[in-house]
């Protein structure tokens, strides 16, 4: 059972790191730099994924008589941007390919700085006496977002033939290693999360899953398609990292268990907007 929990993580970060190369082996550099060459583009992703999820949180928890564990999960949540699953949503949903791997790939590199700055600025407003050291962050980002991210851009640009053709095996296969990995990890820790419901815990995340994703579907326009693509970026949050911050700076267990039970509400939340997105902007993906 022990080896089993040091393998899991292990075999997760492999996953991930699996999604993000699939990014690699599909685009080209000039996909990955679409947003960081564009500066308003750059700077509505800017607000509407690393700005207003802390301060609708910093808010809603400041506001909202909720257990210490949960408000930190949610903080945590809310200053943890850009899961690998991201891109592939929003290209689901009929968002362009250069400006969904863009909105990425900017804010994954932007993370290593945003991050622990936030975390600070939060930990001071709730009076905490806890600092991230930069390093943390940049050495997540790096393992799982650079590196992988790096290695399928040179097979794209070596041999474009064979990344097409694992691209889309590399993809399914970290989709189902995520699947088999998370699952038991879930389950583990279910008796936690479970005694978190109630108490306006999970009303307060879906809120702040709402109000992410109407901040980045109002600043992703006007193209529908890229409504949808900022929206998607803005709400759909980090659990890794989120769950990384956890273990290194808090004893209560119960705070993980809120960063996944924060990710489940919001995983639901976004699809009721997928669902309607799709319905009201039935013509999003011609645009």
């Amino acid at each position: 059972m022990e080896a089993l929990k040091q393998i899991l993580p292990l075999l997760l970060t492999l996953s991930l790191a699996g999604l993000v190369m699939t990014v690699g082996l599909k685009s080209g550099r000039g996909d990955l730099i679409y947003v960081l060459r564009r500066p308003s583009l750059l700077l509505k992703a800017i607000l509407a994924v690393e700005v207003i999820p802390p301060l609708a949180a910093a808010a809603l928890v400041w506001m909202l008589p909720l257990e210490p564990a949960v408000k930190a999960g949610i903080m945590l949540m809310a200053i943890s941007p850009v899961p690998p699953l991201v891109p592939g949503k929003q290209l689901k949903i009929g968002g362009r390919k250069e400006y969904a791997y863009g909105v990425y790939v900017a804010m994954a590199l932007l993370t290593i700085v945003a991050v622990p700055l936030v975390f600070d600025l939060a930990a001071r407003l709730f009076g905490h006496e806890r600092t991230l050291p930069i390093r943390t962050i940049a050495a997540t980002v790096a393992t799982g977002v650079v590196i992988p991210l790096g290695l399928g851009m040179v097979i794209r640009m070596l041999a474009p033939a064979l990344a097409e053709r694992i691209g889309p095996w590399v993809y399914r296969l970290s989709m189902l290693l995520v699947v088999v990995v998370f699952v038991p990890m879930l389950a583990a820790i279910w008796p936690a999360i479970r005694n978190l419901i109630g108490d306006g815990a999970m009303a307060a995340m879906a809120g702040l899953t709402v109000i992410t994703l109407i901040g980045g579907h109002l600043l992703g326009g006007p193209a529908d398609c890229d409504r949808a693509t900022l929206a998607v970026a803005s709400s759909v949050r980090h659990p890794g990292i989120a769950m990384l911050i956890a273990n290194t700076t808090f004893n209560d267990k119960r705070v993980t268990a809120a960063v996944l039970l924060f990710m489940l509400v919001s995983l639901v939340v976004g699809a009721l907007y997928q669902a309607w997105f799709k319905r009201r902007y039935p013509a999003a993906g011609l645009t």
